[in-house]
């Protein structure tokens, strides 16, 4: 089971490459190679379980990205320096296989198959002195920033569409369920979110502008669960 301090933790790195100009997401890079710089993957601190695989694959005529999670965790992360108060996140995604015991409402079940999220460099004195102290000593662990705030929108099985709710583990991150159940499995789906207007949402009482946006990432985890989960993600940008 992962610590309270770990779920934190899973979020370091994402700026290691931070000061890239403007909110240009870069491609993935070549078909049948792994994703290329400054998409980078991450994960717990000294992780032993296996880490979730990405690769670059052709689908449906689409450059993809393939996310393969078998009890397994992991993100590939884009590292950005965006200010804003109004921005956009498009994508496309599908899922091939979903994780059907995943749960997001308990920590036994915290998996899913696909996540897109968007992280928030949120003043540390914004938020509750216990969780204050928790990212305090996340940071004293690593070079890497740690986010205070992420918004990650899910493809749940179960959950309905609309759906807002905490991590299991960590209340600096929330999850938004996009798109729930399986009528669409094995097809690509669009979509674009407000990701400002979902920040404020989630976060309200703890900002009313919404902070530097230091990185967006892609991930799935199947380790809580013991589950395999295929999906893909293609045509991401954000947008102004």
């Amino acid at each position: 089971m992962r610590s309270g301090f770990l779920m934190v933790a899973l979020l370091l790195g994402i700026c290691g490459a931070a000061g890239a100009a403007g909110p240009q997401l870069q491609p993935f890079g070549a078909v049948g190679a792994a994703p290329g710089a400054p998409w980078k993957v991450s994960g717990l601190p000294q992780q032993k379980k296996p880490y979730t695989k990405f690769s670059v694959v052709e689908l449906d005529g689409k450059k993809a990205l393939k996310v393969d999670a078998e009890e397994s965790y992991g993100n590939l992360v884009h590292p950005l320096d965006y200010s804003t108060q109004s921005a956009h996140l498009a994508w496309q995604w599908r899922i091939d296989q979903p994780i059907e015991a995943a749960d997001l409402r308990e920590k036994s079940g915290d998996d899913t198959a696909l996540k897109v999220c968007v992280f928030f460099d949120l003043p540390i004195d914004r938020i509750g002195f216990a969780e204050r102290q928790l990212l305090r000593y996340a940071r004293s662990q690593t070079e890497d920033p740690v986010p205070a705030a992420t918004v990650c929108y899910v493809w749940d099985p179960h959950l309905a569409a609309g759906t807002d709710i905490e991590n299991a583990f960590t209340r600096r991150m929330r999850y938004v369920v996009v798109r729930s159940g399986g009528d669409k499995l094995k097809q690509w789906v669009p979509e674009r979110r407000d990701v400002a207007a979902d920040f404020l949402r989630l976060f309200k009482g703890e900002s009313e502008t919404v902070p530097k946006i230091i990185g967006v990432a892609i991930g799935a985890d199947a380790d809580n669960t013991h589950s395999h989960s295929i999906g893909y993600v293609s045509s991401i940008a954000l947008e102004p």
